[in-house]
């Protein structure tokens, strides 16, 4: 038994990291409380790994998964003043675009790798140095030793590594790939708000958080982006208890 346990120490002093964050973790607060409370840390962890996908191959899903993302970025470049790294194989990353979510062009550093290898490469690089207050990464295929890597960069930086997880096939859910990310997240669009007059109100989208560590898995509609990058509760949903915002639809990956 002692050189059982004498082999299985080493192990666990080296995932001690992936552990569930202490008190000491920084976290990113959403700034609303129906969310932030039932995050592990009452928001997101600045230094970890975080993945989303669209729920589905829709182009708006799409789009509003990047929206989130987006978001999140943004209100840590104003909280920090720090640029943003975005990585992508694909050269269409619209800027007006993100900048509905407050994300200018001003406050982002677009990488073009020439394939996913070289792309998470630079991403862990970009973490290591600390130049960036966020980093960005669009990718297909993350294998388990780079998402643990990545983990360990982001923890070790106290830096927040968003991948967007695209899909390899238009019936696979990117999640259903095994990962150590500390949060994975669905996005789809929901019905905006019924206007008095012709119009389209904001946009809604459907926020499932699929997995957390140290947490249970939930989902909410929510009130996209605005320009500050901030999500909001819809009005009439509002005043209701949490647990009826959303219910979660497919099991944690």
């Amino acid at each position: 038994m002692p050189v059982a346990s004498e082999k299985i120490q080493p192990i666990l002093e080296e995932l001690r990291p992936l552990a569930t964050p202490g008190p000491n973790h920084r976290n990113l607060p959403f700034g609303i409380e129906a969310l932030d409370r039932r995050l592990a840390g009452q928001g997101l962890r600045a230094g970890a790994l975080h993945e989303v996908a669209a729920s589905s191959c829709s182009p708006v899903d799409e789009a509003a998964a990047t929206l989130f993302v987006a978001g999140i970025a943004a209100r840590e470049a104003v909280a920090t003043g720090a640029p943003v790294l975005w990585a992508s194989c694909r050269n269409d990353l619209y800027a007006p675009g993100i900048a509905q979510a407050g994300l200018s062009a001003a406050q982002v550093i677009q990488v073009e790798p020439r394939d996913e290898q070289m792309l998470l490469a630079v991403v862990e690089d970009a973490v290591r140095d600390g130049t960036p207050c966020a980093v960005i990464a669009e990718a297909r295929k993350i294998s388990m030793v780079a998402s643990r890597r990545l983990q360990l960069a982001a923890a070790e930086a106290d830096l927040p590594v968003l991948v967007l997880r695209q899909r390899r096939n238009r019936d696979r859910d990117p999640l259903e790939e095994p990962s150590t990310a500390w949060t994975r997240w669905r996005i789809a669009t929901a019905p905006s708000e019924r206007l008095a007059v012709p119009g389209i109100g904001r946009s809604r989208w459907m926020v499932e958080l699929a997995r957390q560590r140290g947490g249970e898995p939930f989902s909410m509609i929510l009130e996209g982006c605005d320009e500050t990058g901030r999500l909001a509760v819809p009005a009439e949903l509002g005043h209701r208890p949490a647990e009826t915002v959303g219910t979660v639809r497919q099991a944690a990956a």
